[in-house]
């Protein structure tokens, strides 16, 4: 039975001024309270906000992944990247290799800015692995004249397993953005090829034409020489351009990958990915090989519907088919959500995400993510709590893992589903509005309920990833929020209420489970098996000051919940890019 720390809890989540003697609160008329605090915090230069265990680069900045694959037992991860500073420019295609997946060393920069089609940098695209094991990589460079033209760029030497050096193709740029309609400057990061209709290679690159994104499609036998279609494999007027396209194959129910150069299997399903709105959203249709177009299951008038890969600081996200295990794995951008100058100060900017195989759902509707299974290495001294039951108030704390570095696995199950609001349509087109109205002091039906992590001896910080349950017309809605609000005592970060909306049959299925990866400043959640996933950056001063942090399970809701089982471990630190190559 959790402690019923019911005052505790309401103190926890509110903007009170009674909350501490040292905060000035006042309210900003939407039923929160803004806060300051007149102590100075330690200096956001800190080790201690470098991750353990995702992926970036010893120093300077990162941004989209590049390329990903897995070639001759190696997996090769690109990525841009600034080697002279911390923030974005002078951009490189920084290399690094790996095993695992967890554990990485970093290579020398594969390709540099030096011709003339990538002499304004060498910016974001894709890796194709051709028939009889031929590798290309094709990528967006500026030209002399700020045109965003396509480049290729082979292995040296095959047989080096690493493939520390690159050859550019002597007829660069193969691509130009040439037509009616094109704009120079929108035309960029191409995807991994596939193989069409008539036994040709094609390939996918997002546009602006006139004035609508565009996602314009190419053929060619050798991979080298290029030519339109005379149709977009897809276009919207919803948008002026879409970036960093990836488009893809899955089978419903499956949770194997397929690979886009052998044949699809009949069932088969397409999924476009697009970044857009400062997010990576997608849309699950067929590719009709007729037409050679693809063709969305649903199309959406307004844009702000269609589901995202992940529904927090999530961008330029890159799959690849795994050969190895037959999956498909998906890597994203996170980027800092302090300050440029913080950056400077730090010295380091940008991370991925941890690499998740994605699938389709049985239905054919929605993609499910999870993290691998290989980042489960890392795992030390598990902790098992079952048979917990949080009533309305309940805070129940974890204790006997590291928990500014740890992985948690908790189920919780419903005592009864009458309790369940009604859900409002309207929600869908704002789910992080939703998350900061309906935040965990505010008491519901069922929920809020789930995790506090990273909170401060004194509860002045904390982060809180939740559910909340609602009853539409013919399911079940759940909201799942990663409320950053009062993750850190600094001034100057953006932290937001980040949410998202899946389905869920309660009348089948009781439980709802969460996972959350935490890694100091990176908060990375599951929720409802993959449904919805988030990733957050925070800032806690306790971790500096402190050098620890508090976790607990709670219950907000008037429905009691029960937990039949909730596992953690801490991680331990992966060798990420600590080797060079």
């Amino acid at each position: 039975m959790a402690q019923a720390w019911a005052f505790f809890l309401l103190a926890l989540f509110s903007f009170s001024p009674c909350v501490s003697r040292i905060f000035l609160c006042s309210s900003n008329g939407e039923g929160s309270f803004l806060c300051a605090r007149a102590p100075e915090v330690p200096s956001i230069v800190s080790d201690r906000y470098r991750t353990a265990y995702h992926f970036q680069p010893p120093k300077n900045w990162m941004n989209d992944p590049n390329g990903p694959m897995y070639y001759n037992g190696i997996y090769h991860l690109f990525f841009q990247h600034n080697p002279n500073g911390p923030q974005w420019g002078d951009i490189v295609w920084g290399h690094s290799v790996s095993t695992d997946l967890v554990n990485w060393i970093i290579l020398e920069p594969a390709i540099e800015p030096d011709t003339p089609g990538d002499i304004k940098g060498c910016w974001s695209g894709s890796a194709t692995i051709l028939f009889g094991g031929q590798l290309v990589i094709m990528y967006t460079g500026g030209d002399v004249e700020n045109h965003q033209v396509q480049n290729i760029a082979l292995p040296k030497n095959r047989s080096d397993l690493y493939l520390r050096e690159w050859t550019k193709a002597g007829n660069n740029p193969v691509l130009q953005p040439v037509g009616p309609g094109m704009n120079p400057g929108e035309f960029r990061d191409p995807t991994t090829g596939w193989i069409g209709p008539d036994g040709l290679w094609r390939i996918a690159i997002g546009a602006e034409v006139n004035g609508y994104s565009a996602a314009l499609l190419y053929k060619s036998e050798d991979f080298m020489n290029w030519s339109r279609v005379g149709h977009p494999l897809y276009s919207s007027s919803a948008s002026t351009m879409w970036e960093c396209l990836d488009f893809f194959a899955v089978l419903p129910g499956s949770n194997g990958g397929l690979d886009l150069s052998a044949a699809i299997p009949k069932g088969a399903k397409h999924v476009l990915k697009f970044s857009v709105d400062q997010c990576d959203k997608y849309m699950i249709g067929v590719y009709d090989l007729e037409c050679d177009a693809f063709v969305p299951d649903i199309v959406l008038d307004d844009r702000r519907l269609l589901p995202r890969i992940d529904y927090g600081n999530y961008y330029a996200s890159k799959s690849f088919f795994d050969s190895k295990n037959r999956r498909r794995i998906i890597w994203g951008w996170t980027n800092e959500s302090d300050s440029s100058s913080d950056d400077v100060a730090k010295g380091w900017a940008g991370i991925y995400g941890i690499p998740r195989t994605i699938w389709l759902d049985r239905d054919g509707k929605q993609l499910l993510q999870w993290p691998v299974e290989e980042i489960e290495s890392l795992r030390r001294n598990e902790i098992n709590y079952q048979g917990l039951e949080l009533e309305k108030g309940d805070l129940y704390e974890i204790k006997g893992v590291d928990t500014l570095q740890a992985d948690v696995e908790i189920d919780f199950e419903l005592t009864s589903i009458d309790d369940a609001e009604s859900f409002d349509p309207s929600w869908l087109l704002d789910p992080q509005k939703h998350c900061r109205e309906a935040g965990a002091s505010v008491h519901g039906g069922i929920g809020p309920f789930g995790l506090v992590i990273l909170a401060s001896s004194d509860m002045e910080e904390h982060t809180v990833v939740h559910f909340r349950v609602y009853k539409s017309q013919k399911e079940y809605m759940v909201l799942m929020c990663s409320d950053i609000r009062r993750s850190s005592l600094r001034q100057g970060l953006y932290t937001p209420a980040y949410g998202g909306f899946f389905e869920f049959d309660l009348e089948k299925e009781r439980k709802i489970s969460l996972r959350t990866l935490i890694d100091r400043s990176a908060v990375e959640s599951f929720g409802g098996g993959g449904r919805v996933s988030i990733i957050a950056r925070v800032y806690p001063v306790a971790i500096v000051d402190e050098g620890r942090a508090h976790m607990y399970a709670f219950n907000n809701g008037s429905t009691t919940v029960w937990v039949p089982q909730l596992r953690a471990w801490s991680m331990m630190t992966a060798q990420v890019n600590v080797k060079k190559g």
